[in-house]
């Protein structure tokens, strides 16, 4: 591997089992408001039936809030923006009965990995790249529900940073590549020596993402480490010149590096690597920089979506992500600290209006 190729790559997607807790920190799903839905002609007395979104959700919705509590979640089209996609439905009961306490942050992880893991790689044809886009994860259905015996849990897919933070999505995870690729023009911050969230290039970042190759354009056999740095050299090396329009990476002191993939992402349909822009690291610690190496006078970037930065970052992760870890030579990053309370909060609100 080339001094530039990949260093501390993010290919193993950090939010990993050891951040487990701080997405279960912000979960604030402790209870979901429900939806007004006609149950009869308009005139008439019959009150309208309410509907709870986190019991009518099935395997294949997709579902979506802007609000920090969850109070606005609800069901949309998988082709919009979303930040949970139901992957399956599982009964519990069995194995926490009515008088089972509410699961902490451990028990959350014991669930999540006995059903949901499952669950998932089932609604997805057993493909998921476990260093991929993907994370795994139950939704709450929050204390009230559990103390009244609610044991059936939605489990589903979800895009989370490194912090816990989910990022939306788009298109259904069945018929989505699953490598953790981002939009030429966004920025990676960082976080603890480690790549961070997606944040505006004005603020320091590790990497810049310049471009995307196609690993698997021409190529049906999973191509070598080898092969693979000398598709990305020749293919970043070109991307570079036409993002930047210049010689500016070089004046700057960056370098062009980029990701590989591993067989497992190979065989899960995962055919996209990074093209990226960063500083060279100071011994073993990332070194942060500011701005944009995109050329001033090319035409403004056009992102497949809108930007995944901070502004469209969610206060709120909705789930225990779970994903495996990745062999050493898939990353050196350390893992971000969990934080030290395992007791995810409760919106009042929520809890008094919730059924």
């Amino acid at each position: 591997m080339s001094a530039r190729a990949g260093w501390f790559r993010r290919s193993d997607h950090v939010v990993l089992v050891g951040a487990f807790v701080g997405a279960l920190l912000l979960l604030g799903l402790s209870s979901f408001t429900t939806l007004p839905f006609s149950s009869g002609p308009l005139g008439g007395v019959t009150p309208p039936e309410r509907i709870d979104p986190f019991e009518a959700a099935q395997a294949g919705d997709c579902l979506n809030w802007d609000r920090a509590d969850l109070a606005d979640i609800g069901k949309v089209e998988c082709s919009a923006s979303h930040l949970f996609e139901v992957s399956g439905v599982v009964d519990i009961s069995s194995e926490y009965g009515p008088q089972a306490p509410f699961p902490d942050a451990t028990t959350w992880q014991t669930i999540n990995a006995d059903h949901c893991a499952s669950e998932s790689l089932k609604y997805l044809s057993n493909k998921l790249d476990p260093f991929g886009k993907y994370t795994v994860g139950p939704l709450n259905p929050g204390e009230k529900r559990w103390a009244a015996g609610k044991r059936t849990l939605r489990c589903g897919l979800q895009v989370a940073a490194p912090s816990g933070r989910l990022l939306p999505a788009y298109g259904s995870a069945r018929t989505q590549d699953q490598s953790d690729v981002h939009d030429p023009g966004v920025c990676l911050g960082i976080q603890d020596n480690s790549i961070g969230d997606p944040v505006s290039c004005e603020e320091p970042h590790t990497f810049e993402i310049i471009g995307v190759v196609d690993l698997g354009a021409g190529n049906t056999r999973f191509p070598t480490e080898d092969e693979q740095e000398s598709l990305m050299t020749e293919r970043c090396d070109a991307i570079a010149n036409e993002y930047s329009g210049g010689k500016v990476i070089k004046e700057r002191g960056l370098l062009v590096t980029w990701d590989y993939r591993a067989q497992e992402s190979w065989d899960a349909g995962s055919k996209l690597a990074n093209c990226k822009v960063g500083a060279l690291p100071n011994g073993t610690l990332l070194t942060a920089w500011t701005g944009s190496v995109h050329n001033p006078d090319a035409p403004p970037l056009a992102p497949s979506n809108p930007p995944q930065t901070s502004a469209v970052q969610q206060a709120e992760a909705t789930g225990a992500p779970m994903h495996s870890e990745a062999p050493a030579s898939e990353s050196s990053a350390p893992s971000s600290p969990a934080p030290s309370s395992s007791t995810p909060p409760s919106s009042k609100e929520n809890e008094e209006e919730g059924g």
